[in-house]
């Protein structure tokens, strides 16, 4: 058998030259590829960073604003507050949709989202009146969640008054005291949004004297004594037949859905 050529002695001969501890922490080759790896990720990194904070590609150049109907865009803009020309990673989306809820009460939603690489845009959707309410020559606006959430000079059409009377009879402030103005609001929006279809376009005030003595007036001068708030969609089915039966009445009684009544020609 041939023996060792010139090369494997002399390197057999640096080997057994070699401190044994440099022996031991002469690099292995996995353990360089695992060190340009992490040199490689490391600089990916970092380059990383720099193109999403430093770079001039990816900032906010423009603010794009949907879903307003009474609001405009420019109103939108101005309150949002969007940073122009800052790193778009940087936006706190979080701070402008509540900056938008707080200033601007008439937004019920807004979604503020990143349009890569230059754009930030506003999805709102605006609060829509069921009931206004009549105050100081101006017509405030309750949603659908008995929010007071806007005051307009003019009434939006087709939207209901609301009328609370409950300080004109005792029974009526006992009411008022146990449950509170605003829990009243919110009975009197439940009755609203029961309403069908044809009876909501035809209602123009709902009044409210107690918890469980709403009543709706209507256009023609017809009246419905509507009752609670409670059992709304059995109310609506009822009113709905009663008035197919007694086209001519004026008033309607479906406070008790199972006993309703009907009267005047």
């Amino acid at each position: 058998m041939a023996g060792p050529t010139t090369a494997e002695r002399g390197e057999r001969q640096q080997e057994s030259s070699d401190p044994p501890l440099a022996r031991r922490l002469r690099p292995t080759p996995r353990l360089r590829a695992i060190i340009i790896l992490l040199v490689v990720l490391a600089l990916l990194g970092a380059g990383s960073v720099w193109l999403l904070y430093g770079s001039k590609w990816l900032r906010v150049e423009r603010v794009s604003v949907s879903g307003t109907r009474v609001l405009t865009p420019e109103q939108v803009q101005e309150v949002a507050d969007v940073p122009v020309g800052a790193p778009l990673i940087s936006v706190d989306t979080d701070a402008i949709e509540t900056r938008l809820r707080q200033e601007l009460p008439r937004i019920d939603v807004v979604d503020v989202v990143r349009s890569w690489p230059h754009g930030i845009g506003l999805k709102v959707a605006e609060r829509t009146p069921v009931l206004i309410v009549q105050k100081d020559g101006k017509f405030v606006e309750v949603d659908k969640e008995g929010v007071r959430f806007a005051t307009v000079s003019q009434a939006p059409k087709g939207v209901p008054a609301l009328e609370l009377t409950a300080s004109r009879s005792s029974s009526a402030a006992a009411s008022l005291r146990r449950f509170g103005e605003s829990r009243l609001v919110r009975e009197a929006v439940r009755v609203a949004r029961a309403l069908p279809d044809a009876v909501a376009r035809d209602t123009q005030v709902v009044k409210v004297r107690s918890y469980d003595d709403i009543s709706l007036a209507l256009t023609g001068g017809r009246t419905v004594a509507w009752g609670s708030g409670e059992k709304g969609d059995a109310k609506a089915r009822t009113l709905t037949a009663l008035m197919k039966a007694s086209p001519d009445a004026r008033y309607f009684d479906v406070s008790v859905p199972t006993a309703p009544a009907s009267s005047g020609s």
